[in-house]
């Protein structure tokens, strides 16, 4: 069971996840112990911020970190009020296990026409 440790961090069993915005690298970092155990990438606009791609560190799998990135990034884009367009499947797929945050995922509100 995935719980709160504290603000950025949570806990897998005995294990302490901690989630940053490494802004510089335009990337959630998941590290654990010190050790980088995963990042989910961003691209962010003003208006929208795209997931592309998330990895988990093959001896991280299974064990939390990529929920724990999943939940960080949408949590940041909720706070800042952005509509998520979540191109990597596994944020995707998050989303859809986690209908608190469907409201997020972006709709094409274009009225082009041919």
């Amino acid at each position: 069971m995935l719980k709160t440790a504290r603000p950025g961090a949570r806990m897998e069993g005995s294990m302490t996840i901690e989630v940053t915005d490494a802004a510089d690298r335009h990337r959630f970092e998941a590290t654990v112990d010190g050790e980088i155990a995963g990042f989910a990438e961003y691209i962010r606009s003003a208006n929208l911020v795209v997931y592309p791609h998330t990895v988990v560190e093959p001896a991280f799998e299974g064990r939390g970190v990529g929920g724990a990135l999943a939940r960080a990034a949408l949590e940041d884009a909720k706070g800042r009020g952005l509509p998520v367009l979540a191109i990597c499947p596994f944020i995707a797929a998050w989303m859809r296990k986690h209908p608190e945050f469907l409201d997020l995922a972006y709709q094409n509100r274009s009225s082009v026409s041919d």
